[in-house]
């Protein structure tokens, strides 16, 4: 299928906020999501972006049953590893259904790649529910390891009331 990888703009923000509502529906936590489309504008297109962003988009004789050009995306921020250096960590890579199995998750996660390397990062990192096989079994064949058992790695989390009682807990300046 024909299709091209970009760089996002803050006018794709409302179609990655629609994919980000997909991507949480197949993940079963719908209500999660709290983040809307202006969020992403603010927070991805600013001075000092806390994210970057990648888009594909099929021409407009392929689009969706719904009438969307822009059919997957993948976001990302960086990240720095004291024994390692420079990383790149993926947040998330979604591919509408129906465009599945077209090279388009590929195409996103190895542009993602490029551009961690083109920084000199020396590792891609991402996470993935334990149930999502089809997608464990994706990253795997590109050569990506499961560091659960092999390392025992833990993911934590401070949100909401935790972790604002953490922040106040800081010393006073």
């Amino acid at each position: 299928m024909d299709f091209k990888v970009r760089a996002a703009t803050k006018e794709d923000c409302k179609e990655i906020s629609r994919m980000i509502l997909e991507l949480a529906v197949y993940e079963n936590m719908p209500d999660q999501v709290k983040i809307s489309h202006e969020e992403l504008e603010q927070d991805g297109f600013c001075q000092n972006p806390f994210f970057e962003c990648l888009v594909a988009e099929v021409p407009e004789e392929h689009k969706s049953k719904e009438g969307f050009t822009i059919v997957g995306y993948a976001l990302y921020f960086y990240t720095y590893s004291t024994w390692k250096g420079r990383s790149v960590y993926l947040e998330d890579l979604y591919v509408m259904p129906e465009f599945r199995g077209s090279g388009i998750g590929k195409g996103l996660l190895s542009k993602v790649a490029e551009v961690g390397k083109k920084k000199q990062c020396v590792r891609l990192q991402l996470s993935v529910l334990d149930w999502n096989t089809p997608s464990r079994d994706f990253y795997a064949a590109k050569g990506a390891q499961d560091l659960t058992a092999s390392e025992g790695w833990h993911f934590i989390r401070f949100d909401g009331q935790n972790l604002d009682n953490l922040a106040n807990e800081a010393p006073k300046d």
